[in-house]
């Protein structure tokens, strides 16, 4: 089921690669996830991952997120600047895409190194997500949610949500687990009728 999604998806200023067991190097991840990258604390503080201790549990999450992409249950992907952008052809963060078939249902992640942050990557990698989520998957609906206490992320998701004409759902108590706590959440969605008068059809 692997060709549900793409290996490749190219964006005006991105490049998402698939990351999967054969194009990713586990020690490659390791360095960008764990404590050898700067700020890694700052960028996980309100993801739902701890920075990888080892390469073994980079090489995990690598076998975690193929096993997923080729049971069809979603696709992770490494995204890089393009050329023209600062750093291109380096690995900027992650982003995925969690499919629930059962309820026609999409969920967005992304993370980025800091380096990367305020560069609108968040809403570019989206808007890709969104067009692969309704015109080629055929979903209902995709949402995001970020820590009720992430403003950052927060203001980034209400951007390109509206822009897709999504709506804000409302805060939903202890959904996620970060670190070993519970903690509540924003979430947001867009449904397939809303992209599409969004986007005009296209």
């Amino acid at each position: 089921m692997d060709e549900l999604f793409p290996q490749r998806i190219e964006t005006d200023r991105l490049e998402l690669e698939a990351l999967t067991t054969g194009t990713v190097d586990p020690l490659t991840l390791y360095r960008i996830a764990s404590r050898h990258e700067p700020a890694i604390d700052e960028i996980t503080r309100y993801l739902t991952w701890n920075p990888h201790e080892t390469p073994k549990d980079s090489l995990a999450f690598i076998e975690t997120v193929t096993a997923e992409r080729e049971d069809g249950d979603g696709a992770a992907y490494l995204i890089r600047p393009r050329e023209g952008e600062e750093g291109a052809g380096e690995i900027a963060g992650g982003a995925a895409l969690d499919v629930d078939w059962e309820r026609r249902r999409g969920t967005l992640g992304v993370w980025l190194r800091k380096r990367f942050w305020g560069r609108g990557y968040s809403g570019e990698r989206a808007a890709a997500l969104f067009e692969l989520a309704f015109e080629r998957l055929d979903l209902d609906v995709v949402g995001v949610t970020c820590h009720v206490d992430n403003e950052q992320s927060r203001r980034a998701i209400e951007k390109y949500v509206e822009a897709h004409g999504g709506t804000y759902e409302g805060q939903i108590r202890n959904e996620l687990v970060y670190g070993d706590e519970p903690a509540d959440v924003h979430r947001y969605s867009v449904t397939r009728e809303e992209y599409d008068a969004a986007t005009d059809g296209d």
